[in-house]
């Protein structure tokens, strides 16, 4: 019995093929068919839930371009008259000042004077040049 299941076995196996086992890549970018360039680019579209910020931008309305204005206008007038308040009516002064959570410092620079503006909460700076009048 046992050398009947031996001779099946070795008679069976020897009309059994095989053949190597080969690798084809499917993507273009490692060897693979251009042809399946488009396929792999619609499923990776399809799973891509990302929306980009840029095109959900929407631009102002006339109203809030105007509302914008008018506030950076009063801003403008109130901060002019914070300046006038603190230094006078005489031109800017070396020194340093602080108004609320803003230091300015101003000091003379090679092309005029440079105004530095600290944040003290932020830590956000500005740095602006006026230059020399002549």
């Amino acid at each position: 019995m046992k050398q009947t299941i031996i001779f099946i076995f070795i008679l069976i196996s020897s009309f059994l093929h095989s053949q190597d086992l080969v690798y084809t890549p499917i993507s273009p970018f490692f060897g693979g068919d251009a042809y399946n360039y488009q396929q792999i680019l619609a499923s990776a579209v399809a799973q891509n839930d990302f929306t980009d910020e840029q095109t959900q931008f929407k631009a102002p309305t006339a109203l809030e371009n105007f509302t914008n204005s008018l506030n950076t206008r009063l801003l403008s007038a109130l901060s002019q008259s914070l300046f006038q308040q603190e230094l006078g009516d005489t031109n800017l002064t070396v020194g340093t000042y602080t108004f609320g959570d803003l230091v300015v410092e101003i000091t003379p620079g090679t092309n005029g004077l440079n105004v530095n503006i600290l944040n003290i909460t932020t830590g956000e700076q500005t740095l602006i040049s006026i230059p020399n009048s002549n």
